[in-house]
């Protein structure tokens, strides 16, 4: 499916007559390197790279060593045991990961408490106003979503950009992978009441691809060999993707001004939540998620990862160099790369280019699933895609920084069964001393002799430093915050924030041991051959029902009441300290249902609990956003009763010279035999394929459309007699209402 554009002065109001295509380029010889320029500098020097890297990683393994060590030395005065060799290896690499993470949030509260010494890559464009030298393309691809709200995003986008002065140097492109007929027609009527009404014809294209290979990854590879030559750079949105124009033209700037970025991603915010679930991912990014961004911008630098969306991409480089290979193995871990983003930063790093993270960039924004169900079943997705990146960790001349974004990746999700057996083979070492009943050797150990502490202190002094690694990025987080007015009255009064933070911290507490579950099983089904499909994220929801909550959660709670009854077998002390994970456990259904309800996360904005600065204090895309209509038109709609979808493109006249005019010229006419029985049998009559081998045929289309208007209705079914006769009822309540 190409895409096609009206041209001529009269093109809003004949948009079927003199269709055409936009120009596609092709790569000259002359513009054939794809290389970095030879004569531009790097933004940081290697050996100040070097050197943040060998302290921060230096200090993050130096502690891990350590504690480690120290469990070891717990374990020799306890009485050795079979299993403390391998709970001393899932230890390290669960601490190491704890560790990791308490550093970054460390060295981001250094960052912003001593922010003039920042590393910035839009530092040096901030102040500029001259316009861009180079053309840019924002491209948001669809995949079976609700099109009215794609394309107020694209118009409030479109409309920020233009408040700059920066608009012609952009042009918009939806990219649709929709799978759904009806709303294939839709997005074709949304996007041309989109462009008649912001009189951006020729500036915002549409294009729908009828074969949906390899995804998303595929479906940005088709538009950048398409039409990618005539752009410098592609801002890559999702479909709940949300962006500032003057950050976009920032970002424009940026790349034009530092010749070796390749990519600049953006940290996006998460927006629009109302359900307790939601809000509570909201809070935590918001309040927790800037120091986590500038202390991975500490080390990465310039060979930083890309996120899939809300990035700026170099178009050539990124298609002479990220191209993905196919992996050994069939699905679910060969295959089709599933997670290409982070892969495709490794590869245009691999090649020269910088990557930065741009996390001064604020005006980011995108939307979460809205329940904890959903967020899992993206999970699955994503698990996948992770894992597969198993076989590229040790790929050839990849650098060190995009072997430890590939790492953090895979252990995003690996970190759950590993979790999950360390607590496994505490509980067997547990019911293993109850059940032998042996006591405790008097053993000092190397701690006990020269620090001249009980075991028990010891033990205590490690769980401490385990609990201050799990919650300390939450408290440099908070803290933080404190330290910086503007920053506080952001989130309202310090003690709602505090409020927030400790439920914040409450409910995570709880959701986290069902995760744990969920993730083990998604692993071990990937594991025995399961692979996931692709399918569009449900954004939208009322809450989890109390069937599907108690279906979806069997697993995770089955195995809590059972791990209860094993705890209670062992002891209270025991019971006591796993009473966090089998409690959310144990009510995972409950858990699940309860924080999936909008009307308990409503009223928590009501009273300013987990609340952002977004909500308090809406950004003006945003505003732009809710206040967008120009998709809708009630003269060219594709929902109106009685024919809607596939319906309105046969019978409304408008709708069919819209979806007639998008089509190829040179496409074969379907077979008369289904457009004859489309017409007596109705519209359900046809198969999807068959649906489809109609609509993509222009003429097939019009003759449907001129059959449906000239031959009576005994000939017709009632389905299309209905549309047609909705005209003349639409007619005369118009009279009615006017007498």
């Amino acid at each position: 499916m190409e895409i096609k554009k009206p041209s001529g002065e009269d093109a809003q109001e004949d948009l079927d007559a003199d269709a055409r295509e936009p120009e596609s380029f092709v790569w000259s010889e002359s513009n054939a390197a794809a290389a970095p320029p030879a004569s531009a500098q790097a933004l940081i020097s290697s050996q100040r790279t070097w050197l943040r890297r060998f302290c921060f990683f230096g200090v993050v393994v130096l502690t891990n060593v350590l504690a480690t060590l120290w469990l070891a030395d717990l374990f020799y005065r306890m009485g050795w045991h079979a299993t403390h060799v391998l709970l001393l290896i899932v230890f390290s690499l669960l601490n190491g990961l704890l560790v990791l993470g308490s550093f970054h949030a460390l060295l981001g509260l250094w960052d912003r408490l001593f922010f003039w010494r920042a590393v910035r890559v839009t530092r040096m464009v901030r102040d500029k106003q001259e316009k861009l030298d180079r053309r840019f393309a924002v491209v948001m691809p669809v995949y079976n979503e609700d099109i009215v709200k794609v394309c107020a995003r694209v118009e409030a986008i479109f409309r920020s950009i233009e408040a700059t002065g920066q608009l012609e140097a952009f042009d918009f492109f939806l990219l649709s992978d929709t799978t759904q007929l009806s709303l294939w027609v839709e997005e074709e009527v949304a996007w041309t009441n989109l462009c008649r009404k912001l009189n951006a014809f020729g500036r915002v294209f549409y294009r729908r691809r009828r074969i949906n290979e390899n995804r998303k990854a595929g479906n940005i590879g088709d538009f950048i060999k398409t039409w990618g030559g005539r752009y410098e750079g592609m801002v890559v949105l999702d479909a709940d993707s949300l962006m500032e124009g003057r950050d976009i033209v920032t970002m424009a700037r940026t790349m034009e001004a530092h010749p070796r970025l390749g990519i600049l991603q953006t940290p996006p915010k998460l927006i629009r939540g109302t359900s307790v679930f939601t809000r509570l991912q909201q809070f935590a990014m918001r309040l927790y998620g800037p120091l986590f961004i500038r202390g991975l911008n500490y080390w990465q630098l310039g060979q930083g990862s890309y996120w899939g969306h809300n990035a700026l991409i170099r178009v050539r480089p990124f298609s002479e160099f990220c191209e993905l290979p196919a992996l050994p193995g069939k699905e679910p871990f060969g295959g089709k790369i599933l997670s290409h983003d982070f892969v495709e930063a490794a590869l245009m790093v691999k090649a020269g280019w910088e990557v930065w993270l741009a996390w001064d960039i604020e005006g980011t924004y995108e939307e979460a699933p809205p329940t904890l169900i959903d967020h899992l079943k993206r999970d699955r997705r994503w698990c996948q895609g992770n894992l597969q990146h198993m076989w590229l960790v040790f790929a050839k001349k990849f650098p060190f920084a995009s072997r430890t974004h590939l790492f953090i990746g895979i252990m995003a999700y690996l970190g759950s069964p590993v979790w999950f057996l360390f607590m496994l083979l505490n509980t067997w070492v547990a019911f293993d001393f109850r059940s032998s009943q042996l006591s405790k050797l008097p053993f000092d150990g190397i701690v006990g002799k020269y620090f001249d502490i009980t075991g028990d202190i010891q033990a205590f002094v490690l769980t401490t430093l385990v609990m201050f690694l799990l919650f300390s990025p939450k408290i440099f987080a908070y803290l933080g915050v404190l330290c910086f007015g503007s920053i506080r009255r952001s989130f309202g009064s310090v003690v709602r924030l505090t409020a927030s933070v400790a439920l914040e911290m409450m409910l995570s507490a709880l959701l986290a041991p069902s995760i744990m579950v969920s993730h083990t099983l998604i692993v071990l089904g990937m594991v025995f051959g399961r692979s996931v499909k692709w399918g569009n994220q449900n954004r939208e929801t009322d809450g989890t029902g109390w069937g599907e909550a108690f279906r979806y959660h069997a697993p995770a709670m089955i195995i809590g009441v059972l791990w209860t009854w094993v705890g209670y077998m062992i002891g209270v002390g025991f019971l006591f300290w796993m009473a966090p994970i089998l409690v959310g456990l144990v009510f995972a259904p409950v858990i699940s249902v309860l924080t999936s309800r909008s009307r308990y996360g409503l009223a928590m904005l009501h009273h300013r609990i987990l609340v952002t600065p977004e909500e308090l204090k809406p950004s003006e895309v945003m505003v732009l956003a809710d206040e967008a209509k120009a998709a809708v038109d009630p003269a060219l709609t594709a929902n109106a009763a009685h024919r809607s979808g596939v319906v309105a493109a046969v019978v409304d006249p408008y709708v069919n010279g819209v979806h007639v005019s998008l089509l190829e010229s040179e496409t074969d006419h379907a077979e008369s035999i289904l457009t004859g029985r489309w017409l007596t049998d109705g519209p359900d009559s046809l198969s999807k394929n068959e649906m489809a081998e109609v609509m993509y045929s222009a003429q097939s289309m019009l003759t449907m459309h001129r059959s449906v208007w000239s031959r009576p209705f005994d000939q017709l079914h009632p389905a299309w007699s209905r549309a047609v006769e909705s005209y003349r009822l639409r007619l005369e309540d118009q009279v009615k209402m006017g007498d």
